[in-house]
This record gives structure tokens, sequence and C-alpha cells, in this order.
């Protein structure tokens, strides 16, 4: 891994999106690991964003500490460790446009539901529930486990429950802080995780902690119905690139 002006910079702006995740915008993170695969393998810079992640976890679970639904974690946590455990029994095998596109579907999904919804108003919340939370926590851990991509799954399966903004974050924040930490055996086993890359995370952690915070910020600030629209805005973006991606 050649350490240039423009790994620096790509890195940098990678670990800030990161942070701001943990800050309460989930999906801006999706946007790190492409963003680096232009100065390197789309594997290495998964595993160097990996403490990345968790530095901001730390940051992130104490913000929303008291802002969390504790019935959807103590579902999604148990099936996002199964799907970790099928990463990395099969990433061997899964191609990577496999998981683009399972992660552009399900965008997709979650949002021609919203639709769905918005022409039929009278369709009460989804409460949170054991078959879809052991599925959706599943696919969130499997796509995070390849690409830290997560965020989609997650989404499908929260969203329908209109949780208030804070608690929606903060729940997402803490899952997936979870999820990172299980993560890092299985990455230290095939390499990803090195004395090398954890020497390059010492410069970008200040970035990461900065964005933590800056998204924090913005999240509190911006009306719950913004908030919402911005995620929904982004999660049809990043799907469409995604679908691009894969076809082309």
């Amino acid at each position: 891994m050649e350490l240039t002006a423009t790994f620096w910079i790509l890195a940098a702006l990678g670990s800030l999106f990161v942070g701001m995740s943990k800050g309460g915008l989930p999906i801006i993170a999706l946007l790190a690991v492409p963003i680096l695969s232009f100065v390197m393998p789309a594997a290495a810079a998964a595993g160097l964003l990996l403490p990345v992640y968790i530095i901001s976890d730390v940051y992130g679970v104490w913000l929303y500490r008291r802002e969390f639904s504790a019935r959807n974690l103590k579902i999604l946590i148990p099936a996002a460790a199964i799907g970790i455990a099928l990463g990395f029994a099969t990433v061997a095998w899964v191609p990577e446009d496999a998981v683009k596109l399972a992660v552009a579907l399900t965008g997709l999904y979650y949002l021609a539901d919203k639709l769905r919804r918005r022409l039929n108003p009278s369709i009460p919340p989804r409460p949170a529930d054991v078959p879809r939370g052991l599925f959706w926590g599943a696919l969130a851990g499997f796509t995070s486990y390849i690409s830290h991509a997560g965020g989609p799954p997650f989404q499908a399966y929260a969203l329908p429950q209109k949780m208030p903004k804070m608690v929606f974050a903060g729940t997402s924040t803490i899952l997936f802080a979870c999820v990172n930490i299980m993560k890092v055996p299985p990455y230290v086993i095939a390499g990803q995780i090195t004395l090398h890359s954890l020497s390059v995370i010492l410069w970008l952690t200040p970035v990461a902690l900065f964005g933590a915070w800056s998204g924090f910020r913005l999240t509190q600030i911006l009306p719950e119905k913004l908030f919402f629209a911005f995620v929904e805005t982004a999660l049809l973006i990043l799907s469409l690139k995604l679908i691009y991606d894969v076809v082309v």
C-alpha cells in the first residue's frame, strides 16, 4: 500500500464519512470503502477502515447511550453474528458484484415499501419482531462483513417501525458497534488488519472523531422529516449507483 497524497486525501474523506455515520447519519458510511477502492483493493480498504469504525463506535455509543431500542438490539445483534459467520465462511466464494447487488436490491425494496405506505397511510408502523429481525439482521451482518454495507438491510427492518430519529440513529450506532467488534477476529485471520494498517489509523482517528461529533450535531439539528428524507434519498442514490457498478 503506497501512502501517496491521493491515498491520504481519500482515507481522510472515508474516515470522515465513517465518523459521521456513527454520529447518526448511517448511509454516508457506505461511501467510505468505494472511495478508498480508487487506491487499494476493496477487501484491503474494508480492513483498513474497520479500526476507524471501532474508534468512532466508542464515541458514538457514548453519544447515544440513552437513545436506543433495547428490543431491536436484542433481536438484531445475535442475528448479525450469524450473518458475520456466514460472511467469513463464504467470502472466498461470494463475488463482490453479488454483494453489491444484494445491498442495492435491499435498498430498493425498502423504498418501494415506503412508497406503498405513503400511498396507503392507514398502514400502521411495524413492530420489532423476531422473524423479520433475524432475516434482516443476518443480512446486515453478512453485507457488513463483506464491505461494511450493513446499513440498507438494517433500514429495511427498522425504518418501517417509525422510531423517533434519535432512537433510530442510536439503535443503528450501537448495533454496528457490536457488529464491528465481532468482525475483528475474522479480519485479523484473513490478514485484512495488520500492524502497518493500524499505524495509518493513528493519523485518521482525529478526522473520524470530528466526523462523529458533526454527524451527531446534524442529527440533532435536522427536523425529523428532513432527517429521514436525507436517509431515504441517500439510500436511493447508493442503490442505483451499486446497480450501475454491477451492470457496467
